[in-house]
């Protein structure tokens, strides 16, 4: 059987999974909708809450960039766990018990403002399509690859998939078919990076084949892939490079998005009571860690069967002819991701540093003219498999769980940007009197709306999959995060405060960002570069952690400036963090 009878095997069967579900769970109201009628298992809910979390950035882009920077993007791994610890320890636990659909709806009764609601809902909704774009980024990549059609192709078929069962399930039916996307994507994940481990170190277990010794050099397999990278100009792989301040700005800015994410945030709505938050949390953080653990070695792995494929015999001898290039590669050039540029005509395929000062004398003495071979960082992954000569079944697997794990973090930042709309703008502010029906018609107009949006902006993307999502994490950590902790933790914060902090922190993150990726992300608008940013070495993608401190620090000066908050209100902060009666969660509306 061919690949691609086989990858339509694969995917079509995860996908017929999928919708099944969907249909099978169909949200039949609002409560089921927006929060699967709270009656989600704790494990369950872990379960599902590892498949939104791990989006197209962590299953195709993370261990890509990894793969391309080394050391320096490990600190994905560090923000990003390290912020679930932070959801778990310091937000869903009270966000649960006080019992209601969505993270605008705390906010707006927390600071007793329909005001502060409606910015909240602005805060969600520029965060949430800006994470999106990742994602419909992701299964663009993922698509086009495997049903063989162009990148643009890709995002369209994705997007009609995403629509269809997104909108028809809602939070009961994306609960269960996250389940099985989490099960497909760790399945798909992990078994190619066991064949990848035993092929280069003999080790069964990716994340100790990392360190363990290259079967064919005898040498440590970092110490190899430090030797080869070296050769050919680019930076040593496990150094840091970049700046130290730049990097812990970034980590801390993954960490607090994280706790601020509102889709991540809303699966803690659906179990039944205070102490199921706390569980799932934890479910959560074992499910993720499987895939965490192993994606570094997925990375460095992937990097150095690149490199051996272009350099069979060695970084000092001559690479492959173009002509002679593998299948793998023929297949993604059919993408557009892949590309090959023959800058000194004789159809040998360099690829190296040719931005490297250092290297520009071995690469002129070589008769080199200029790197010729492009690949996008978010291809690594899936191209894997394919570049380490695994068999066609394991390649159609890691199809189906690319697509798995996009499709499943899409399906429930929809359900965060619906519920924003319907729930708190539309009921909540515009038409309170508006009939369940008509609400959930509401929320999938919106769905669908942002659908569109962010397949859009999809195919001119600010940047690598895990990069806009980078983004869209420093977007909720200078907005929603400060809100959540003042809002729990603090009782002088009043209105006027919380609102100032939250228009301070989005709109001075927002600018940072426009700047260096464009404004409105459209290509040829920006200013500077990540390269060279405005803030000596603080790139857009760090600066959600700055305006997180200006949210905090606006929020209190003109909350100590104004008045007090209202009695009810702090008996209400009071009783949040009280753990008396906590099993009891409000499960009303």
């Amino acid at each position: 059987m061919d690949q691609y009878t086989l990858n339509l095997l694969f995917v079509g069967a995860t996908f017929a999974l999928y919708i099944g579900i969907a249909i099978w769970a169909r949200a039949g109201s609002t409560s089921e909708f927006y929060a699967a009628n709270r009656g989600i298992h704790p494990v369950t809910n872990g379960m599902a809450t590892a498949a939104d979390w791990m989006s197209a950035a962590s299953f195709i882009s993370m261990a890509g960039l990894i793969a391309f920077t080394g050391y320096d993007n490990s600190s994905f791994l560090m923000g990003w766990t390290g912020g679930y610890v932070l959801l778990a320890l310091l937000l869903a636990p009270y966000l649960r018990k006080f019992g209601k659909f969505t993270v605008p709806e705390f906010i707006g009764d927390r600071f007793y403002s329909p005001t502060a609601r409606m910015v909240a809902v602005v805060c969600l909704i520029v965060a949430s399509v800006t994470y999106v774009i990742g994602q419909m980024t992701g299964v663009g990549v993922a698509f086009s690859r495997f049903l063989e059609v162009s990148n643009f192709w890709g995002l369209m078929i994705g997007a009609a998939v995403v629509f269809f069962y997104a909108v028809l399930g809602g939070m009961k039916g994306v609960t269960y078919t996250q389940v099985a996307q989490y099960i497909v994507l760790i399945t798909a994940y992990t078994i190619p990076a066991v064949f990848i481990s035993l092929q280069l170190t003999g080790n069964p277990i990716p994340a100790l084949g990392l360190f363990s010794d290259h079967t064919a050099s005898g040498v440590p397999l970092l110490e190899r892939l430090d030797q080869v990278v070296q050769d050919l100009g680019f930076a040593e792989y496990t150094a840091a490079q970049g700046s130290t301040l730049n990097m812990v700005l970034f980590t801390l800015s993954l960490m607090i998005g994280t706790a601020g994410l509102p889709h991540v945030i809303i699966r803690f709505f659906t179990v039944p009571r205070v102490a199921d938050a706390r569980w799932s949390a934890g479910w959560a953080l074992v499910f993720i860690a499987l895939l965490y653990l192993t994606a570094p070695a997925v990375g460095a792995m992937a990097r150095l069967n690149l490199i051996d494929t272009v350099y069979p015999n060695g970084t000092a001898e001559e690479p492959i002819a173009y002509d002679d290039r593998p299948e793998w590669m023929q297949n993604w050039e059919i993408t557009g991701l892949l590309t090959f540029n023959d800058a000194n005509g004789d159809g040998l395929i360099q690829w190296y540093n040719d931005g490297s000062a250092s290297f520009a004398d071995t690469a002129e003495a070589r008769g080199w003219e200029g790197s010729e071979l492009t690949v996008n960082r978010d291809i690594l992954v899936l191209a894997n498999p394919e570049i380490a000569n695994l068999p066609g079944w394991v390649i159609a697997l890691v199809a189906a769980g690319g697509l798995a794990a996009a499709l499943s973090t899409a399906a429930g930042l929809l359900l965060a940007i619906s519920g924003a709309i319907s729930h708190d703008l539309i009921k909540g502010q515009l038409n309170p009197s508006i009939s369940e029906k008509g609400e959930l018609m509401w929320a999938r107009i919106a769905m669908a709306g942002a659908i569109v949006v962010a397949t859009y902006l999809g195919l001119n993307p600010p940047g690598f999959a895990a990069q806009t999502v980078a983004l869209a994490f420093g977007l909720a950590a200078a907005s929603i995060f400060p809100a959540l902790m003042m809002g729990i933790f603090s009782k002088r914060v009043n209105n006027k405060g919380a609102v100032w902090g939250m228009l301070a922190g989005l709109i001075v993150t927002l600018v940072y960002i426009f700047l260096h990726k464009g404004w409105f992300f459209i290509p040829g608008t920006a200013s500077f570069d990540d390269a060279d940013p405005l803030l000596g070495p603080i790139k857009s993608t760090s600066f959600g952690a700055i305006g997180a401190l200006i949210n905090f620090g606006v929020a209190y000066i003109v909350s100590n400036a104004t008045e007090e908050p209202p009695q009810e209100i702090v008996d209400l902060v009071e009783s949040i963090r009280v753990p008396r009666g906590a099993g009891a969660a409000a499960a009303d509306h």
